[in-house]
Parts: C-alpha cells; structure tokens; sequence
C-alpha cells in the first residue's frame, strides 16, 4: 500500500509532457519487443481515444453555451483575427503543398479500393450543402454523432437566448455545470501517459516502415516536408504577425503538448480537451478559446490542404498531365476551400481528393484508386495532418490573444 502511494505522488510530481514521453518509449518497446503483450496494452489507447472522443461534443456544447450566456458585452474576444489567421494558414499551406510536388514530382502505383461505402463529395456545392444542413441538424444528433458544425450552432442559440432570458441562478447553474465538464476532462487527460502507451505500442507493433515501396515513401517525404514547412515557417511567420516577437517558444509549446497526443490519437475532435486544457494553462481569454478551439477543429485544415493538394497533382503526374501555374493557384483555392469542409464529409480529406482530381478531368474511378493509396500512406499521412491541423488551433488562438493584450497595453 505505502508503494502504491509513493508511486501515486511521483506520478504526480512528473510533468505530464515527460510522462508522455515515457509513455511513448514504453509503447515503443512494448510494440517492437514484446507483440504478445500489445493486446492486453492497446486496450489502455482505446480506452483513452474513446474517453476523449465521448466526453469532447459535450465538453465544446457547455462551454460554448456558457461563455456566450455569461459573456459581457464590453469584454472583447478575438475570433474574427483567429478566423483570419485559419484561412490564411490554410491556403499558404495549399501553395506550399503545390510548391513541393513541382520541386519534387510524384507518382503513384494505383490500387483498388476494397471499400465500396466510399461517398465522396461531388463538387464544392455539395460540400458547402453537407456544411449548411450539418448547421441545422437534429442537436441531440450532433452531440451523438460528433458533429461540431451542429454542436456550435446550436450551443451558440441556446446561450444567446440564456443570456436573454435566463435567471441569474440559471446562469449560475451553466457555469457550475461547465466547471464540473472540465473537471471530468481534466481527470481523463491525467490518464494520457497510459493513453499514448497503449496508441504507441499498438502502431509500432502494425507498422513497418522499411516495407513501404520507394513511391510511396517519396510521396510521404513530400507530405511530412510540406506539413514540418508549415508548422516551422508558415505558423511562426503568422504568430510573429500577431505577436511580435520571437514566435518559436509558443510554437513547439503547441507542437509538444497539442500536437504529440494528436499525431497517436489522430483525431482533432479527440484533441480538444487536450487544447483546452492547454489554452486554461496559457491563461487565454475563455470567452474566445472556447469558441475558437472547437471551430478550428471544423475549419482550420492546412495538415488536409496538403494532403488533398500533394495528392492531386500526385495523380495529375501519374496520369501525365501537365499542370499550369494558373491551374496550380486555383488547385490551392479549391483545397482551402475544400479542407474547410472536410470534418463535415465522412472520411475526411481523403474523401475530398476526387473532388480536387475533378479539376484536371482526371476519372473518378482513377480517384478513387489515389484514396486507396491515401489509406495505405495513411498511418504517416492521418497522423502528421491531425498534428499540424490540431496544434495549429491553439498556437493562432494564444496567437491573437497575446496580441490583443500586448496592443492593449500598448495603448493604456
């Protein structure tokens, strides 16, 4: 008993960042030495995942509610720069993908898909008609199904009309009820170590590296190069737009402890308990973070603008078409634009590469092939795009909101 104790308080005493880390080599060791165990050790990865995914949509419907119920209209909060900033990464994340695949041509060995529920978008018009019905979709259904386009209409509703209404009690109640969500969301991110450890093993144990064909290891070169350019060039530029001084400590602050549990969980939805766990500690203005974060994880897709960008002309090479610079720029549009929507098509930015291929004439059935041939890559791929797209949420949120404050202390 007195072990299990002094083992408690060591376990508290360690920062989570390095438990992580030990947790990542345990994984390691445990996936490489001992495949016997994995089993047993992946189930504390899923249970971790599955806690993360179930508690997030409630997480983001209560705190959105009570920040706008309780929100004072004289407080300013700094979505429309975030928003900015989201769009801008985004397409510069487009043309450094378009940048790359013209410096480093690729091309692929098409596969067949052996999943035929596969339902990409058409065009831009359906993706922007699954984003509008997803805003108006049934709110116990989106809280089930995960979908936070939905989750934030409708938390944005319910705490405009509290905010009208609502006794003061009532609101009382709102803020008790998201302090006791946040606490839950402290206690799973607490198991996080033990999370990672079991993600860790399991994808070391699945994954051999040394068996990927040279094509698709350049291709995986092009993809992970384009998404380190972005969260090391791109992000510190726009950080240092807003804050002015030397971006990179903020920036591998959010590489390390939003972008580590992101690349094994794979999941921005799963990462936003962990971002606002970050976002409390960085002390970011509630009102805008709890906001922002959960529209990130909708919107801000540079990590999927480079995959559907790298991919495409990957195929557009493959088939032998020449790509124009015109025809490139408007590429990168289309996948801003595209990524934009990707959280609100199954599948995600996979699904949307024949919509992208549509623009070079390039056959469905041949899109469908390089989908094929994302889904094999994506261990790496998935991986890399959730960490660049989930860190990047809260590094440009903490972005525009020391900005404000340093301006703001400027002009006292």
């Amino acid at each position: 008993m007195m072990f299990c104790n002094t083992l408690c308080r060591v376990y508290r005493r360690v920062g989570l960042v390095y438990q992580i880390i030990a947790g990542l080599l345990v994984g390691a060791f445990i996936g490489e030495m001992l495949p016997a165990a994995v089993p047993a050790v992946a189930i504390l990865g899923k249970l971790f995942v599955g806690a993360l995914k179930s508690v997030a949509p409630f997480l983001v419907f209560v705190l959105v509610t009570a920040a706008i119920a309780q929100h004072n209209t004289e407080t300013k909060t700094h979505i429309r720069p975030i928003l900015l900033m989201y769009l801008i990464g985004t397409f510069s994340a487009a043309v450094a993908a378009v940048a790359a695949s013209f410096a480093f041509p690729s091309t692929m060995t098409l596969v067949q898909s052996g999943d035929h529920a596969l339902n990409p978008p058409s065009g831009i018009a359906q993706v922007m008609s699954n984003l509008l019905m997803n805003l108006v979709a049934n709110p116990i259904g989106a809280l089930s199904s995960a979908n936070y386009i939905g989750i934030l209409a409708w938390a944005l509703l319910l705490g405009f009309a509290l905010r009208r209404t609502a006794a003061a009690s009532t609101l009382t109640a709102v803020a008790d009820l998201s302090k006791a969500v946040s606490a839950i969301v402290g206690w799973i991110i607490r198991f996080a170590p033990l999370g990672i450890l079991g993600l860790m093993a399991e994808t070391a144990a699945a994954t051999e590296f040394s068996s990927m064909i040279r094509e698709y290891g350049k291709l995986i070169f092009v993809l992970v190069g384009c998404m380190a350019f972005v969260a090391l060039v791109v992000n510190p530029l726009l950080v240092f737009w807003k804050i002015r001084k030397n971006p990179y400590p903020l920036v591998f602050l959010c590489l390390r402890e939003s972008g580590i549990p992101a690349f094994f969980t794979r999941s921005s939805a799963a990462n936003i308990p962990v971002n606002f766990a970050l976002a409390k500690r960085l002390n970011l203005h509630e009102d805008t973070y709890s906001v922002s974060l959960p529209l990130g994880a909708t919107i801000n897709m540079a990590g999927a603008a480079i995959t559907i960008t790298v991919l495409t002309l990957a195929a557009a090479n493959t088939q032998g078409i020449t790509v124009d610079f015109a025809t490139a720029l408007l590429l990168s549009l289309i996948a801003t634009v595209s990524a934009c929507g990707a959280s609100g098509v199954a599948g995600g930015s996979l699904l949307l590469i024949p919509l992208a291929c549509s623009l070079f004439n390039i056959p469905n059935d041949v899109a469908m092939n390089v989908v094929a041939v994302g889904l094999i890559i994506g261990v790496i791929q998935d991986s890399a795009e959730t960490a660049l797209n989930s860190s990047t949420d809260v590094l440009f949120t903490a972005a525009a909101d020391m900005g404000a404050a340093a301006q703001a202390g400027k002009t006292q």
